[in-house]
């Protein structure tokens, strides 16, 4: 049975994570939290690093979400998350860079300098990631005016990636009204089964976000 090293409450481990629950793969979870100290331990033992997710199968460490579940397309074929055909996946594989070159890290731009406390806060880095936020969501809500998930290839390693970034860039930067597309397209995300359980997993977190969590979602 794969291992499988992640936080509830991380982004990366919902990316990972919602494609173990599409393929409905039987994992062990071990939750990287100082509840678990060994945990930290095995994690940087496999990889020095000690970022998750980190998924270890067959005594063989798989690390940086993409990859993880590059591999879960091989362990477990279907549901295809990244279409055989080459174009296709080219498009999927874009649209992961994206979400998370475009939407998450410039979230996690804003959260790091909540995270730095007033003392330390930066706000030209907090104004350069919101204005970031507002140009991809503007993109992105033009790109996703067919409705349905990130590309026409059904849901795939695109939509994994989208539903972290956008569930915590939404917490951080409110996408506006306006953006009726993106907006949709995150309230479909947050409906999926597999993304549905990772929201309900992570509930009890909420209160470590250092931005205060809003009720909603």
């Amino acid at each position: 049975m794969p291992i499988f090293y992640g936080h509830p409450f991380s982004s990366y481990t919902w990316k990972a994570l919602i494609a173990l629950y599409e393929k409905d793969i039987a994992f062990d979870y071990r939750p990287v939290d100082p509840a678990f100290p060994q945990h930290g331990a095995e994690l940087a033992a496999h990889w020095p690093v000690g970022q998750f997710p980190l998924l270890v199968d067959d005594g063989v460490p798989w690390f940086e979400s993409s990859i993880i579940i590059e591999y879960l397309d091989r362990l477990v074929p279907e549901p295809r998350l990244i279409p055989q055909d080459f174009d296709a996946a080219l498009r999927v594989r874009l649209f992961d860079r994206v979400f998370d070159n475009h939407v998450m890290a410039r979230m996690q731009d804003v959260v790091n300098d909540a995270l730095r406390g007033p003392e330390n806060h930066v706000p030209s880095i907090v104004e350069q990631a919101k204005a970031r936020l507002d140009t991809i969501y503007a993109w992105l809500d033009r790109e996703l005016a067919g409705g349905g998930w990130a590309t026409p290839y059904g849901f795939t390693l695109a939509d994994c990636a989208a539903a972290p970034s956008l569930f915590y860039a939404d917490w951080t930067h409110r996408i506006p009204e306006t953006y009726e597309n993106l907006r949709a397209y995150r309230a479909r995300l947050l409906a999926h089964p597999s993304v549905a359980r990772c929201v309900e997993e992570a509930r009890p977190y909420r209160p470590y976000f250092p931005l205060g969590a809003p009720d909603r979602d």
